[in-house]
């Protein structure tokens, strides 16, 4: 299901997936402008594996079915090219492979813009030229981190690069922009999508 809203020349892609206990997966990408208002939103119909996908695939089913199947369907819909790709779901970060624009994972603990990042368990980097950003220790394994405003984000390792364009590019449209609250107008529209349904 897709909406068009409007049009603008950046844009930021939000897209998370839903675990539905008797229906399945549920994805859904909100495409905002700079000002947070809405320009797409696009939603999938439940994605369920088997048993047998769950034995063959294993540790690596999610990250097929979240950024593969799921994320690829959904931005293959969209009209909008985006800055980047934001999700509170690490194994959307497959999407990466499959996409030109940064694939970034949204931390949802926030901090000061101004806070310094050399708290226990993250070893502080010098701020990058612009002052705005600072990249730190990875927080989890494969990915590194980097704080935005008052937004923790992460990118692979193996998409490294990807840290400098969303430093860059990113960085210069989100400054006090809470990059977790899409999130949560995404999980609403597909829970009214689903009673729609019903």
């Amino acid at each position: 299901m897709g909406v068009a809203l409007g049009e603008t020349c950046t844009a930021i892609g939000f897209l998370t997936v839903v675990e539905h206990p008797q229906h399945g997966l549920f994805g859904g990408y909100l495409v905002l402008n700079t000002a947070g208002r809405p320009i797409e939103f696009h939603c999938t119909a439940p994605l369920k594996p088997n048993r047998a996908q769950e034995i063959l695939y294993g540790p690596t089913l999610k990250p097929y079915l979240y950024g593969e199947q799921i994320g690829r369907a959904l931005v293959s819909k969209s009209t909008t090219a985006t800055i980047a790709i934001c999700t509170d779901c690490e194994p959307v970060l497959e999407l990466g492979d499959y996409v030109p624009m940064p694939v970034v994972l949204v931390l949802g603990d926030r901090v000061e813009p101004n806070a310094d990042s050399s708290s226990p368990g993250n070893a502080a980097t010098p701020p990058a030229p612009s002052g705005r950003q600072r990249l730190t220790v990875p927080r989890q394994p494969g990915l590194r981190t980097l704080k935005i405003g008052g937004n923790r984000l992460a990118v692979r390792y193996s998409r490294v690069t990807d840290a400098e364009t969303v430093a860059t590019q990113l960085a210069a449209v989100v400054d006090g922009f809470d990059l977790t609250e899409p999130f949560g107008r995404i999980r609403d529209a597909i829970e009214e999508a689903q009673r729609a349904a019903r």
